[in-house]
């Protein structure tokens, strides 16, 4: 296995992280045209090293067979696992994507004239060192690394030992080509081995600025409860679909489905669709027929058994409402009313993505003024919950909380502020004593 920890080998993950951490004070200082051609650089090598990766991940997809084949492994992990013939080349668009992005650094956010001579300026700066822990997915490192390096921040990651051989290939191409760029030091992307590490992050506070876990809701719980390192939870997906009385039922149909079976492992698809008792009847053998053809496996409330008596319709437990299956499941529930499905929601979602369909523009509005979620669409998939179809160029992770960043995470989420003030000799003593009188003027 090669090194990718910036020739130190086995070294401890709080020497790794030091060495982010001064790569970062380097890359705050690079300018963006830098990072930019970089970013550029590292998509060519990516497509021009395509092999090289598959390779690597058939490899471990080798390996992740036998396990799912004995029931280690879910489906929709090795899923997540695989990269096609034509991921490479996604993963190479994502980074011209993020490349083209305007500079998130250096922004003036506000400015204030204090007195005359004494400026206040509010602008935009990296965060520092990121470190993202995850399961399985390979182009997780490329999306995270690319934002990553466009808002001049070092990053450590921490993959699943299933993908071992997969994100050691990308990173490995991805520091090869830095060297054609001397500004940019390698350090600023490290490749974390080793399991028995994350508990040693978990206690990096000064070294390491943001954690960011992606993997079930009990790994992102744990990680909350026992770091003293910030941290920013990947969320869950209990996303729903409600179909109003009033929707359009080929709409609902295409959008249910999307939202199903588009990339049922992804944490934004559908995992509950709720359905207005009035079209009920109507509705759901169009779409359970639709969700048959699909392979889907429909958990239904006993009202919607009793629809299919034929018994095409598993019982839904109360454990399904909670459950992200990051499958081709679909728990379904009649509900009485809107404001019966708005209570569904509050009880059994994670904030995520809510979706309804409806051609009542009044109850859309309700639904999108009082649903709280991260995203909350109308009339659209669940699945444009994600930050290259939000136009951000890739995304770190969704977070379904709201201190920091909400949903998609972005490059505006790997970016805080400072605060830089341009006196003339000037002192507190003489505001404080009456002889000076502060303006507080926005500045344009």
């Amino acid at each position: 296995m090669s090194d990718t920890t910036g020739g130190k080998g086995l070294a401890g993950i709080a020497s790794i992280a030091r060495c982010a951490r001064e790569a970062s004070r380097e890359l705050a200082l690079l300018s963006d045209e830098t990072r930019t051609s970089a970013l550029l650089a590292i998509a060519d090598a990516l497509e021009e090293n395509s092999e090289r990766i598959l390779t690597a991940n058939a490899e471990d997809c080798g390996a992740a067979e036998k396990l799912l084949s004995r029931g280690g492994m879910t489906p929709a992990l090795f899923s997540r696992l695989l990269i096609k013939e034509t991921g490479i080349g996604e993963m190479a668009a994502r980074l011209r994507e993020v490349a083209k992005l305007p500079d998130p650094l250096g922004k003036r956010l506000a400015a204030t004239e204090l007195d005359d001579g004494l400026i206040l300026h509010k602008e935009s700066c990296p965060l520092g060192v990121i470190a993202v822990v995850f399961e399985s997915r390979p182009d997780v490192v490329p999306q995270v690394a690319s934002l990553a390096l466009k808002s001049g921040n070092a990053v450590l990651l921490k993959g699943g030992a299933e993908a071992a051989n997969s994100n050691e290939s990308i990173v490995t191409v991805w520091r090869e080509r830095l060297r054609r760029f001397p500004d940019v030091p390698q350090e600023s992307i490290q490749l974390v081995q080793s399991r028995s590490d994350v508990t040693e992050l978990l206690g990096l506070r000064g070294e390491v600025d943001l954690l960011i876990p992606r993997g079930s809701k009990e790994f992102v719980a744990y990680m909350e409860e026992n770091s003293r390192v910030p941290v920013l939870g990947h969320g869950e997906g209990v996303c729903h679909v409600f179909v109003d009385r009033l929707a359009d039922l080929h709409k609902a149909v295409s959008v249910t489905l999307d939202s199903k079976v588009q990339y049922p492992a992804a944490c934004n698809s559908v995992e509950t669709l709720l359905v207005h008792k009035d079209i009920a009847a109507e509705f759901l053998p169009r779409v359970v027929a639709e969700l048959e053809r699909a392979n889907v496996e429909v958990r239904g409330c006993p009202r919607v058994q009793a629809l299919f008596p034929e018994a095409k319709v598993v019982s839904a437990t109360e454990k399904d409402w909670s459950t992200e299956y990051s499958d081709l499941i679909l728990s379904v529930k009649v509900v009485d009313s809107f404001g019966h499905g708005l209570e569904h929601i509050r009880q059994y979602g994670s904030k995520h993505t809510e979706c309804i369909v409806t051609e009542d523009q009044a109850v859309a509005e309700r639904f999108l003024r009082e649903v709280d979620a991260a995203g909350v669409f109308h009339n659209a998939s669940t699945r444009f919950a994600d930050g290259y179809r939000y136009g951000l160029g890739a995304e770190v992770g969704i977070s379904n909380g709201k201190l920091h960043a909400r949903g998609p995470m972005g490059i505006e989420g790997l970016t805080t502020y400072k605060y830089k003030l341009r006196g003339n000799g000037h002192i507190v003593a003489e505001y404080s004593g009456g002889i000076r009188q502060f303006k507080h003027k926005p500045l344009g």
